[in-house]
Formats: C-alpha cells, sequence, structure tokens
C-alpha cells in the first residue's frame, strides 16, 4: 500500500518533469494518468508525458459540446507525440437521455450539465488509477491561486506537476520545444472547455471565458467526493 503522505513529503520540492518522472516510471507505473482537455496549454503536460513513457495513459473527455478545433487538435497532437494510451471517453448515453434529452441543459444549470457530460464520465475513468496528473496552475487564479503540487483527493493521489509555473514558463516550454498552440489560442481563448459555456477572455484572468458573469469557476472534475453536493432534477 503507498503511502500517499510519504510520497507528498519526498517530493513536494518537484516541478514539471522532475516530479512526474518517479511517479510514472517508479511509484504508479500503470496505474496514473494524465487527465488532458487537450485545451490552449496542454501541450506541455502532453509532451513531457510523452518523454518520460508515451505509454502513459491519458483521459480525454469529449463532452459532445467541445469545438471542432479541440477534436482535431487531439488528434493531430496525440500522433506528433506518439502517445499510445489516450483514452476518449464521453458521458453514459443513459445520463444523456434521462437528463439531458434535447441537449440543452447548460441553459437552465450549468452545473448539473457539468455532472453528467464530465463528472460522471471521469469517475468512471479514474477507476483503476491510484493516481493522476492534471494541468491546473496557481497563476490561474479562483480556488486554484494556493494549489498544492501533490495533493490527496477520493482516495487517489492528484498531481499537479505545472501548479508554480507562471504564463511566460508555459510559452517558454512550447517554443523551446516547438509545441503547436491549440488553434483557438489564436482568436482569443487562453482557456477552452465547451462551446456554450467558454468565450474570448475578456480580462486579465485567463479562466475569464469560461461560464462568464456566472458565479462559476470550475466544472466539478476538481471538487472531492466531500466537496460540492450535486443534486439532479429530472
Amino acid at each position: 500500500m503507498i503511502n500517499f503522505e510519504a510520497v507528498k513529503t519526498d517530493y513536494q520540492d518537484l516541478t514539471g518533469e522532475a516530479v512526474l518522472e518517479p511517479l510514472i516510471k517508479d511509484i504508479f507505473p500503470g496505474r496514473i494518468a494524465l487527465v488532458s482537455s487537450f485545451g490552449a496549454e496542454s501541450a506541455v503536460l502532453l509532451h513531457m508525458v510523452s518523454e518520460i513513457d508515451k505509454s502513459t495513459s491519458v483521459i480525454f473527455l469529449n463532452t459532445g459540446k467541445l469545438f471542432a478545433e479541440t477534436l482535431v487538435f487531439q488528434t493531430q497532437l496525440t500522433k506528433r507525440l506518439g502517445l499510445t494510451d489516450v483514452r476518449v471517453i464521453e458521458p453514459a448515453k443513459s445520463d444523456l437521455e434521462t437528463y439531458d434529452g434535447q441537449g440543452t441543459l447548460w441553459e437552465s444549470d450549468t452545473d448539473a450539465c457539468c455532472h453528467i457530460r464530465k463528472v460522471l464520465p471521469m469517475e468512471q475513468a479514474l477507476k483503476g488509477f491510484q493516481a493522476w496528473i492534471t494541468g491546473r496552475k496557481r497563476s490561474q487564479g479562483g480556488i486554484r491561486s494556493e494549489l498544492p503540487l501533490l495533493e490527496t483527493a477520493d482516495w487517489r493521489l492528484k498531481v499537479n506537476p505545472l501548479a508554480g509555473w507562471t504564463p511566460e514558463q508555459i510559452e517558454n516550454y512550447l517554443t523551446q520545444h516547438d509545441l503547436p498552440r491549440h488553434p483557438l489560442v489564436a482568436e482569443g481563448y487562453p482557456s477552452i472547455g465547451c462551446i456554450p459555456c467558454t468565450i474570448p477572455a475578456g480580462g486579465s484572468d485567463a479562466r475569464s471565458g469560461r461560464w462568464a458573469n456566472q458565479e462559476k469557476g470550475e466544472c466539478g472534475i476538481h471538487w472531492s467526493a466531500n466537496g460540492k453536493p450535486m443534486a439532479i432534477s429530472k
């Protein structure tokens, strides 16, 4: 049984590839997954993981509401980096039929829409993994401003290897490794999610274009099981 607290103590001062390599190769071989949106800055972590072990599991959630550009980018970047275990997951058809038969739930309840299209399928996809990697950063603001490098959530270790990285570091890494940018970045989208809930950013906060004018800053996949409760009515 892996002692998560010991892992957090031993590796809390590392970052980027330095923390990823031992976790992927030695501590959680075959039991750690990178969850990637294949969004604006996703190429950084995807490249790091590909350099360590191209067979590392990558989970990509296709909510059914993504931009066509994201789907194309996912296919192209996967091929370019030679990743061999990218798992494209989708919401359960039964959940969509029951709770969002018209595909317009986002208009009345964005939290419920995210719960069906993101949270529930992600819970299923992470079964069997002891740790997962996210691309969250403190520079993204909101509740992420005090993000730790390593945290325990829902009986798994959650790894945030870019937690302390600045936008300048991200840009330098992309340039240094000649990595492609998501095509929507050039159109003013520094953070890219589902079509109905994403607009070009209008402020200094890179995530200001997500759920704009709403008291919402997260989709829910980063809430723990004991976090924000969800009650979905039919």
